[in-house]
């Protein structure tokens, strides 16, 4: 049911209307002031139970080309304040329903000399405040280009930081924690070396940025519902602790091609005493629109495997032949062309993973690699291309279709855009009728490499307006997307919930290229998922890559209970079985968790978490009384301690633990567990040892 009151708030009073105004969360937790100083410059602050987390911060535009930016010279011609209050129920999720209560105060200003006018936007919930920029029609402001945003958040002190290091084309970075002070030196490095965009400043960070204050507060800052728009980095001044904006330019340099009436994407500051509370917060999602998808029944969470780590890892290969000269561009001719032996995509290979999907109960296989095109990119052709239609030889689209529906499976499709996206653009439509016509309703997409034709960066403006548009065209189409490489996620997932994966971070797949930091999954729900889920691909039992290609010397940094646990802690309607069959054959008793851990939820408890440290969730199955309960660990071994209080009263649980064994550790003893069956009730306590880089996963049944 839905609540909606728009009332007056009587929440300042003031005898000029230039004064300071204060607007309070629905709870009284938070209280923001917005405020122009003596030039007209508008300004906010923000206090958490009576402690200033944002200090006075500035806000406004730097436009381009343009006598006078909006960034002063403004007075306050209207207020209005008003509150929301509504439940609504997402199509997946990590809980049933979500409620979506604050108060907002609305700020017009007008400009002296240009009589130009924007709108700032607040919204005060109980988890944090979201801000924006809006611009009404109006004469004298309908196009402009902006230069640069200039919005603050001035930090109360030298805060400790999970970051990564600003960049316009990637998130694929293992995470520093460091002060804020520091953030300078230690970038440096990877600021030279890896930063793909050279004029970035080397104390620039990307959101979502966690922080924590000497005293214990928890901040996040991040953005929320970034449609048409750069997406937003953070540049700080490290001698006063302030970030401010930094947004991603174009292949010309400009920031942003507005045309009123329009809006910034909001500015989202998530503070807490409690960790846990920021990673069950739905700030993110409450800010952006509901669901623009009138009939969601074909959108359904899945749990798949793929013909993907054979390839990552090296064992096997995406391109059809090596032999790279033979086969030109646009050319389908492959009766001269040798098979390279170790294509993964071929109809036997296929066909061994819909047999172990359909046997283990899951509901998809994902192929990589049964398109033409391959052979030009691993060639270096300049003018390679995919058309998304075009099988290999060994890849019968209607045969193993029809295998799979036999066996009650379905294939998830694969577009590897190549980064050129204005020809994945032109086949769009035909590339996903073609599922259709097919069977596919899901498709994994990627953009590895440089965005052609223009050369824009992964995050500019340009390039967010087409992840879009791939996301409204497939549900035209009734497609499910997981977008690789594309722009960190903010929360869209509401308007769009066939958005059900993302990349946009160092996932899985960095195991096979040198290893992860072994807290890495520690930090990843305090950063990347607080804008929505992530295609993380757990379940990986071979730690050792050397053993499925010899001349991979990589090892994965996590223990398998770990890597178990990671199905809860990691939330996502999209969860991999990432390893291949013959691993998870080796070790049958601990495959059993991946097997019936669900991927839909109707409830979910954050018990513990310390970022870069360890976080233990325990959720309940949708549709069902069953529970699951993951627990991650960083590179200090720890004992965790909790109760069963979330469970139903009154009511027998079987718990199945599978748990590090005493001598696991991540990278000397990775493979090492214990598995016990315990009775409990909501009575229960456990103390349970999790091993560096370790954890635990529990599955609790219902005893019938």
């Amino acid at each position: 049911m839905k609540n909606l009151f728009f009332a007056s708030l009587i929440l300042f009073a003031f005898s000029s209307i230039a004064k300071a105004q204060q607007l309070k969360s629905p709870e009284g937790k938070f209280v923001m002031e917005f405020s122009l100083q003596n030039d007209g410059t508008p300004t906010y602050n923000l206090k958490y139970k009576n402690k200033e987390v944002v200090k006075t911060s500035k806000l406004g535009l730097e436009l381009k080309d343009d006598k006078k930016s909006l960034l002063n010279d403004f007075t306050v011609v209207d207020t209005k304040t008003s509150t929301f209050d509504e439940t609504w129920k997402p199509v997946w999720g990590e809980v049933d329903n979500i409620r979506n209560h604050y108060n907002e105060l609305a700020v017009t200003l007008n400009q002296k000399g240009t009589d130009r006018q924007i709108i700032i936007r607040f919204r005060l919930f109980d988890d944090g405040l979201g801000f924006r920029y809006e611009f009404p029609a109006q004469k004298n402001l309908t196009y402009f280009v902006i230069k640069e945003e200039r919005t603050q958040f001035a930090m109360a002190g030298d805060h400790t930081a999970f970051w990564i290091p600003g960049d316009y084309d990637t998130q694929e970075y293992d995470y520093t924690k460091s002060k804020l002070s520091e953030i300078r030196g230690l970038s440096e490095k990877a600021y030279t070396a890896n930063v793909s965009q050279k004029n970035f400043s080397p104390t620039g960070v990307q959101t979502s940025l966690m922080l924590k204050t000497n005293d214990g507060i928890y901040i996040n800052l991040h953005e929320a519902a970034l449609i048409n728009y750069s997406c937003m980095h953070l540049n700080l001044d490290d001698k006063n602790m302030i970030f401010e904006s930094w947004l991603t330019p174009d292949a010309k340099g400009d920031k942003g091609y507005m045309q009123a009436p329009s809006h910034s994407p909001w500015r989202t500051i998530m503070v807490s005493d409690n960790a846990t509370e920021i990673l069950s917060s739905k700030m993110t999602l409450n800010l952006n629109d509901p669901s623009k998808i009138d009939d969601t029944s074909w959108i359904k969470p899945v749990k798949y495997v793929g013909v993907w780590w054979e390839m990552i890892t090296g064992k096997s290969s995406w391109s059809y032949t090596n032999d790279f000269p033979t086969v030109q561009l646009g050319v389908s001719d492959f009766s001269k062309a040798k098979p390279s032996g170790t294509h993964g995509a071929n109809n036997a290979n296929v066909k061994k993973y819909i047999d172990f999907a359909a046997a283990n109960g899951f509901d998809a296989v994902l192929v990589e690699g049964w398109n033409e095109g391959w052979e030009d990119w691993f060639g270096h052709s300049k003018d390679y291309v995919f058309d998304f239609v075009t099988p290999y030889p060994d890849f019968d689209v209607k045969g193993l279709h029809e295998y799979a529906k036999s066996k009650g499976i379905k294939i998830i499709m694969h577009h590897e855009t190549s980064g050129s996206v204005r020809n994945y653009e032109r086949h769009m439509d035909k590339a996903y009728q073609f599922m259709k016509d097919n069977g596919y309703d899901a498709v994994k997409s990627g953009y590895v490499g440089d965005i052609l034709p223009r050369g824009e960066n992964h995050y500019d403006q340009w390039i967010v307006n087409h992840y879009q548009y791939a996301i409204e065209k497939a549900a035209d189409y009734k497609i499910m997307v997981n977008a690789h490489e594309a722009v960190r996620p903010t929360g869209i997932c509401r308007t769009y919930p066939n958005l059900i994966g993302n990349e946009a971070a160092r996932g899985t797949e960095y195991q096979a290229f040198g290893g992860s930091k072994p807290n890495h999954v520690t930090v990843l729900p305090f950063t990347r998922l607080i804008g929505g889920p992530m295609d993380y691909t757990p379940g990986i039992f071979e730690m050792d890559i050397s053993k499925m290609n010899p001349d991979n010397k990589s090892h994965v940094n996590s223990t398998i209970c770990n890597q178990l646990a990671l199905y809860v802690t990691m939330y996502s309607p999209l969860q991999m079985a990432a390893d291949t069959p013959e691993n998870y054959n080796r070790f049958p008793d601990a495959f059993q968790f991946i097997k019936d851990v669900a991927v839909d939820w109707s409830e979910s408890k954050y018990i513990e978490a310390e970022p870069g440290d360890f976080i233990t969730v325990a959720r309940k199955a949708k549709g069902t009384n069953n529970w699951f309960i993951g627990n991650v660990n960083g590179e200090t071994p720890r004992t965790s301690n909790i109760d069963f209080s979330f469970l139903e009263k009154g009511k027998k649980y079987t718990a199945t633990i599978y748990a590090d064994a005493k001598d696991a550790h991540y990278k000397t003893n990775p493979q090492a567990y214990t598995i016990k069956k315990v009775a409990v009730t909501n009575k229960s306590k456990l103390s349970q040892l999790s091993a560096p880089g370790g954890g635990y996963a529990i599955s609790i049944i219902e005893t019938k």
